[in-house]
């Protein structure tokens, strides 16, 4: 009995130690569980620290400077100088004009076009994934063979946008000449690559709508048209909303169809008379250029600081839109 007794205080003596002193694999379990996911996760900030973060930080510190890579004896600090130039350089007042002119004609056809075409994929048709990857063969294709061939398709002489004009009577267009003409000519390049991934949006979101919706809406009534605008629209606000903040930046961005649709590339000017020069092209003609990369940097921040107001009031009016409804 005494021996047992001994036995057993000293086991309850261990466990009592174990349960004061955890071991080294619980300690490890809670560092594993506390540390782990931070460092699992870590690549992205370390990667978006480096190639995010760092650069825009730099571009701020280029944008209050003086700096000519043409001259490199034109240096020092040029405060909020390239900033006051922005203002009030008619050509960067020219290439925004271009720049939202291009953005409303092929954003909201974009958007409209995406929506009913996600409507009708919605919908039971035969060879459903047939058609549903088709869409997004334009986005898949290069941009830069994009641009080329439209650039055929909306040529003077021999486009074939011109010979369907010719069939009902109109006049051939110069494409490239005209501010108007030229913009709707990249709009549709714009719309023929971006509808297609627009839709697959919107029909992911249309998958999720539940049915009983629709046949509440079908008892009262409503037919397919109605169902549509007053179910499917205000169920996916927050896709359209997404997609809406998406194209704003994107549009407001554009550079490589502007770029290779002008008859000379390497200028970056966007015409003639830059009747169709954007803002990231004149930004990369003045930085890569002109070699004035503090006044481009400048421009680069001005327009960002456009990019985000205008979404952000899209991204509210979309949103506000859809509730209203």
């Amino acid at each position: 009995m005494a021996v047992s007794e001994v036995v057993s205080s000293r086991g309850l003596a261990k466990a009592g130690s174990r349960g004061a002193r955890p071991g080294w694999r619980s300690q490890l379990s809670r560092l594993d569980i506390k540390v782990m996911p931070y460092v699992l996760i870590s690549p992205f900030f370390i990667l978006f620290a480096v190639f995010g973060v760092f650069p825009l930080l730099y571009n701020l510190v280029v944008s209050l400077r003086v700096w000519r890579l043409d001259d490199p004896t034109m240096d020092g600090w040029a405060g909020l100088d390239n900033f006051a130039r922005v203002v009030s350089d008619g050509d960067f007042a020219n290439a925004l004009v271009n720049t939202l002119g291009i953005f409303v004609l092929a954003t909201v056809p974009q958007l409209v076009l995406a929506l009913i075409l996600a409507g009708m994929l919605n919908r039971p048709l035969r060879g459903q994934t047939v058609l549903r990857m088709g869409i997004l063969l334009p986005y898949v294709t290069s941009i830069a063979a994009s641009t080329l061939v439209f650039g055929t398709v909306f040529s003077r002489d021999t486009g074939l946008a011109n010979y369907v004009l010719g069939l009902v009577g109109v006049a051939p267009i110069d494409w490239q000449a005209g501010r108007l003409s030229s913009w709707v000519a990249i709009a549709a390049m714009v719309d023929w690559r971006w509808i297609g991934y627009n839709a697959l949006i919107y029909l992911a979101a249309m998958q999720s709508v539940p049915r009983d919706l629709y046949e509440a809406a079908s008892i009262d009534g409503a037919g397919p048209v109605r169902q549509f605008l007053s179910v499917t629209v205000p169920m996916i606000r927050p896709a359209v909303v997404f997609t809406v903040v998406l194209s704003t930046i994107g549009g407001l961005q554009l550079f490589t169809e502007p770029l290779l649709f002008d008859s000379n590339p390497n200028s970056a000017s966007g015409g003639s008379v830059h009747q169709f020069q954007t803002v990231a092209m004149l930004i990369y003609k003045v930085g890569w250029k002109d070699l004035d990369l503090g006044y481009a940097a400048a421009m680069s921040w001005v327009l960002f600081l456009i990019i985000v107001v205008i979404a952000g009031v899209n991204g509210l009016l979309t949103a506000r839109t859809g509730k209203a409804r």
